[in-house]
């Protein structure tokens, strides 16, 4: 079986179940309770969508996809929910399946039909809700000793991301429009973070809470009083879950989707204090990323762009050092000339690789799901960025395993 053969290649890499939590953080590196560096290998488990239940759970068991994530030397997920999640946590599965297929405008029939083969792989789901659903994942993750940063992905359950679908921007910043704010309430996503928090203390092996996921302006937002929403909420929020789960670190990323955290050089750090050692930067990069778009095609001065825009924050001795985390990255799996990866792909992915190899930070890779049980109006939608194939058997490109290899070492530390 793939499972066991993967394994086999990345050895002494594997999840240690031997690490020492909570992690903590001093200068760019995390490091667990006895002062050894933790490197992230993460990859994405996406739950935050209409269902609000991780993914995948209708093709196999969750003691199998954790087994899956534990056998490619992954040692921890980024597991994603909605604030609809967060503030509604004890709906029964089957009725959080019924909605889905309203919120989604796809059959019902089809998505109770889904939720009768979630049943039949995850017996819990019966009389489970959707937290215990998250409870599941979690516990098997870390029985493996695989670790969990829950991320909050959006607000109203739903794909993500552009900029008319309501989840973008605060609705009490400045420069209000509805179609990046309409579903970001502000006093929601406190209220949601605080309680998922909470509810982490727990749960075994939650080691990191996403304050948001993908942050973006849209018309004058984040313009007109420059960045002082991002400072003012995010400190906030970080001061919240602080609070309520002092073990965590918290990730935070930058504006326009993740991909820009100049501002905190340029008009000053966020006073973290209130969460001391536990900081980390978060940033993301694809191939179709437009804030790196116009230094596509030279490596040498897109590498350049990712340290101005978000590299930086790895300089030691700076306001603002802190370990930093590539939360989302990722290709198509469908097939293609270079190991299963396109041409353009295969040129993103190898100038990206050979840049967090560079600094050896932390990695999450989207994404784990092979499909979806709805999509953007789909059902079952296929994910061609999966790194499981779409009955969530196996990998979905069996190059994968190689060309992440260099990625899992551990090549530098404190």
């Amino acid at each position: 079986m793939k499972i066991a053969s993967v394994a086999v290649l990345f050895g002494a890499v594997l999840p240690a179940l031997g690490v020492n939590l909570p992690l903590k953080t001093s200068s760019r590196w995390i490091l667990d309770a006895d002062g050894q560096r933790v490197k992230l290998r993460c990859v994405n488990w996406a739950g935050h969508l209409e269902a609000n239940t991780p993914e995948g759970l209708s093709k196999q068991s969750v003691d199998y996809i954790a087994d899956f994530v534990a056998a490619q030397g992954f040692n921890c997920v980024r597991l994603t929910y909605s604030i609809d999640h967060a503030l509604n946590p004890n709906v029964p599965l089957s009725e959080s399946f019924t909605a889905a297929a309203a919120a989604a405008s796809v059959d019902v029939t089809a998505m109770d039909s889904m939720y009768a083969e979630v049943v039949e792989k995850n017996p819990f789901a019966a009389s489970g809700t959707t937290r215990d659903a998250y409870s599941a994942v979690i516990a098997a993750l870390w029985a493996k000793g695989v670790m969990t940063i829950l991320d909050n992905h959006v607000s109203k359950a739903s794909w993500c991301c552009d900029l008319t679908d309501g989840n973008g921007w605060w609705d009490q910043g400045a420069a209000y429009n509805a179609a990046n704010s309409r579903f970001f309430n502000t006093d929601n996503w406190l209220n949601g973070v605080e309680s998922m928090a909470a509810w982490a203390a727990t749960q075994p092996g939650v080691i990191g809470m996403g304050l948001r996921n993908e942050i973006r302006e849209f018309l004058l937002q984040g313009t007109i009083n420059g960045r002082e929403d991002w400072y003012n909420f995010l400190g906030q929020a970080a001061t919240r879950v602080h609070q309520a789960n002092p073990d965590v670190l918290i990730l935070m990323g930058g504006t326009q989707s993740s991909t820009d955290l100049t501002h905190i050089r340029t008009e000053g750090n966020i006073d973290w204090s209130a969460w001391a050692g536990k900081h980390v930067w978060e940033w993301h990069a694809y191939e179709f990323t437009v804030t790196y778009a116009l230094w596509k095609g030279n490596c040498d001065l897109l590498q350049q762009a990712y340290g101005l825009y978000n590299g930086f924050v790895l300089a030691q001795g700076q306001s603002y050092t802190a370990p930093l985390i590539l939360s989302e990255f990722g290709f198509s799996m469908t097939g293609g000339p270079n190991e299963g990866l396109s041409d353009s792909d295969n040129t993103y992915f190898q100038c990206l690789k050979e840049y967090v190899l560079s600094n050896d930070s932390e990695w999450a890779i989207w994404s784990l799901m092979g499909s979806y049980y709805v999509r953007e109006g789909t059902l079952d939608h296929d994910e061609g960025f999966g790194v499981m194939d779409h009955t969530w058997t196996g990998l979905r490109n069996s190059n994968l395993t190689s060309l992440l290899a260099p990625m899992f070492q551990v090549t530098q530390g404190p």
